[in-house]
């Protein structure tokens, strides 16, 4: 027996069923590339969820976690620490606008804090959400979560929310009356497949919110940080949220999340209106401040659009009838397939050493680290037909 299926065996025996069996167990990592406990070695197009923004091991994040662990690991929210003020600063300031933090540890608890900063700044009214979006799996986060397959089997939900088609402006204008809370969206939907909105979409929301009072709500869990190659996707259409939410890249692999309040409502809250003993761990801030300080210092947002250009020219020279086109921006993509075989191209992209996400049927999610070299990105469109023909005859 492999230490791979002996590994599985356990996990399903010791965990929740609800993951399933992941396919591989992962020992280590270098940069954009991991090896299983086999020693088998693969190339993380992946980047677990859009998490791992320094690939793995980077010394920046490995220094800076060891120093910190070493000298505070915790301080609790009734007593501070510096990194998390260093870390608050520093999001305002590449958000270039007044406002406050929260830290939290994860994006659904980033959206949990949105939604009640909401509540506290709007105490009455609806909220307007997306068919098909996804803000997170706690009671909060799900009843904004657009996906009835994961959502309805937890309702009914306190909150009066209404979805409107992604996308769809003129939805949206309807749907956001005066007595609006908030609107909840993603600048580009993850998990229904890296599905971006028309052009100016996000400039209407903005406009829309403006009109009827009703607040702007971007969740940016997974398009922040560099992953389109701007430090939040919503600067490509040069606009600013009410409440920001981030998490996964952020950390580069150390669980944070945060939810950023802009102008007046960074002061909603009041005093014991929310908390969390681990949010603004000194150790997870450290951590993302050595994120943010590496993609800056290593000019890692032009690296982004300049590789994530040659993937897409790459894809796009392969001309394989399984493959209808290419959606995303810098290194958050996904492959769109003509048939519902996704799960085929996932499995064959593993076993010719390739981690990639069968985030749909008929949709392929791409999310490498931002470090991921041109020869990487070559070797994988290099691969890809080969892999295409082999889930074409599985």
């Amino acid at each position: 027996m492999s230490r791979n299926q002996e590994l599985r065996e356990r996990f399903e025996k010791a965990f929740m069923p609800n993951y399933g069996v992941p396919p591989v167990v992962l020992a280590r990592g270098e940069g954009a590339t991991v090896w299983d406990v086999d020693g088998r070695e693969y190339l993380d197009m992946f980047g677990g969820i859009a998490v791992s923004s320094l690939g793995h091991g980077h010394p920046a994040l490995v220094k800076a976690v060891s120093d910190q662990v070493a000298t505070l690991a915790h301080s609790s929210n009734t007593l501070l620490n510096e990194p998390e003020i260093l870390l608050a600063e520093r999001l305002l300031g590449l958000l270039g606008a007044p406002g406050k933090v929260f830290l939290a540890n994860s994006g659904a608890e980033a959206n949990e804090c949105a939604l009640k900063l909401v509540m506290r700044a709007r105490p009455a009214g609806h909220v307007v959400a997306t068919e098909n979006g996804f803000h997170g799996r706690t009671l909060g986060a799900l009843s904004l979560t657009g996906k009835r397959s994961i959502r309805d089997q937890y309702g009914p939900f306190p909150l009066d929310v209404r979805f409107v088609p992604y996308g769809d402006a003129a939805a949206l204008r309807e749907a956001v009356t005066g007595d609006c809370r908030a609107v909840f969206l993603e600048p580009t939907q993850g998990e229904a497949g890296v599905v971006p909105p028309p052009p100016g979409y996000l400039r209407q929301a903005r406009e829309i919110c403006d009109a009827t009072g009703a607040l702007l709500v971007l969740d940016e869990i997974q398009s922040a940080i560099g992953r389109t190659g701007a430090w939040f996707a919503h600067q490509h259409e040069g606009i600013l949220p009410d409440v920001l939410t981030l998490a996964k890249g952020l950390g580069g692999g150390i669980p944070i999340g945060a939810c950023v309040g802009l102008g007046g409502l960074g002061d909603a809250f009041a005093r014991g209106d929310h908390g969390s003993t681990f949010g603004g761990n000194p150790v997870a801030a450290a951590a993302a401040l050595a994120v943010l300080g590496t993609i800056e210092n290593d000019g890692l947002l032009a690296h982004v659009r300049s590789v994530g250009d040659q993937l897409e020219a790459g894809i796009a020279a392969i001309g394989h009838d399984l493959v209808e086109g290419l959606r995303g921006r810098g290194l958050w993509r996904a492959i769109v397939l003509t048939r519902p075989v996704a799960a085929a191209v996932e499995a064959a992209a593993r076993e010719a050493g390739f981690l990639v996400n069968a985030v749909q049927p008929d949709a392929v999610r791409l999310a490498p680290p931002l470090v991921i070299t041109p020869a990487q990105i070559a070797s994988f469109t290099g691969a890809l037909p080969a892999i295409l023909e082999k889930a074409c005859t599985s």
